[in-house]
């Protein structure tokens, strides 16, 4: 088991997620969104108009708690449900007016806790880091990593 002065790497992994999760939330709660409600809110920006089903499965959840979420955002006003054109056991989702005026402060809040995270480290560690993390991401969900030291193309947000 890899060991660090601190630790085991997968500790210190685990606690940098913590941490940055918790600073995130904090962000998002200034913005009236808690902790997962921005995953969502940010898909459907992506992609208006997907089935909860849809969501669960791309954001990698169980439906009910998907479900639960969006009547939550549904509440607040950033989210509406609309029955299905197509089939009358479906319902869409769509981010309101209100709901995607959001999307700017939540990515706000993303760049604001990244560029926090990462303050102390230049550009070649930041990429070094990035690296290492898709290969970890690779290793544990068993899919191929790109060959070490190839970079990533990353998408502009």
């Amino acid at each position: 088991m890899a060991r660090t002065s601190k630790g085991t790497i997968i500790g210190r992994l685990q606690t940098a997620a913590r941490l940055s999760r918790t600073a995130l939330a904090e962000r998002l709660l200034d913005q009236g969104l808690y902790a997962g409600q921005d995953k969502i809110m940010l898909a459907l920006d992506k992609e208006n108009g997907l089935t909860p089903g849809q969501l669960a499965e791309r954001l990698g959840v169980r439906p009910p708690t998907i479900t639960k979420t969006i009547n939550r955002l549904a509440a607040q006003g950033f989210l509406e449900k609309r029955a299905s054109r197509t089939d009358a056991r479906r319902a869409h989702v769509y981010l309101t007016e209100s709901g995607a005026e959001v999307i700017r402060a939540i990515e706000r809040s993303v760049r604001k806790t990244e560029k926090q995270a990462l303050k102390s480290l230049d550009k070649e560690q930041q990429k070094t880091l990035a690296n290492l993390l898709a290969h970890i991401e690779a290793n544990l969900s068993r899919k191929n990593p790109p060959p070490l030291g190839e970079e990533e193309q990353e998408e502009d947000a």
